[in-house]
């Protein structure tokens, strides 16, 4: 993020050992730590101060494939409202989470529709997109990723469409 122009101004990580590892990044210090999300007053949240983007994600084990699959009913799924309660505070104009395939057919697709309902609710556009993570990193599994634009905010789509990334292909054919 900080590539593409943002400045982080805090992050939420419950588990100490992922805090000290994201604490060894340079440039760290000025930022607000927090450590439980669902501990956060409406007035620490907005204490915060305006942000242009909540970046994050909620823990993928009740939707993975992998995992018990117990969706909401896992305490650690629901994470996904804290985040939504964030956003609800403080209307950034992009909201970009993460997550796991398993998340979009979960309960016959019920569950995502409850995520997608309830951002729809608060005023927010979706988009999302299944990515390869083998593609971007060292790990074979498949990403989702969710962005929601505040409505009115004025941003711009993120994802391209199947018609457009063909597009692009057959433009660059000739060109290699």
């Amino acid at each position: 993020m900080e590539q593409a122009g943002y400045r982080c101004v805090g992050y939420c990580e419950i588990d100490g050992h992922a805090r000290k590892s994201y604490q060894s990044i340079p440039d760290t210090k000025q930022e607000v730590e927090m450590y439980d999300i669902t501990k956060f007053s409406d007035e620490f949240i907005r204490g915060i101060g305006r942000v242009n983007i909540i970046a994050g994600g909620f823990p993928c084990q009740a939707f993975s494939l992998a995992g018990k699959r117990k969706g909401f009913s896992d305490t650690r799924a629901t994470l996904f409202f804290d985040n939504a309660r964030l956003a609800s505070t403080l209307r950034p104009k992009l909201l970009y989470l993460e997550n796991v395939k398993g998340l979009l057919n979960h309960e016959r697709g019920a569950t995502f529709e409850t995520i997608l309902r309830t951002l729809d609710e608060l005023g927010y556009d979706v988009e999302w997109q299944l990515f390869k993570s083998k593609e971007f990193v060292a790990q074979n599994r498949e990403r989702l990723f969710i962005i929601g634009h505040l409505r009115g905010a004025g941003t711009k789509k993120i994802f391209l469409s199947q018609e457009k990334k063909d597009q692009l292909i057959k433009n660059q054919e000739g060109s290699i």
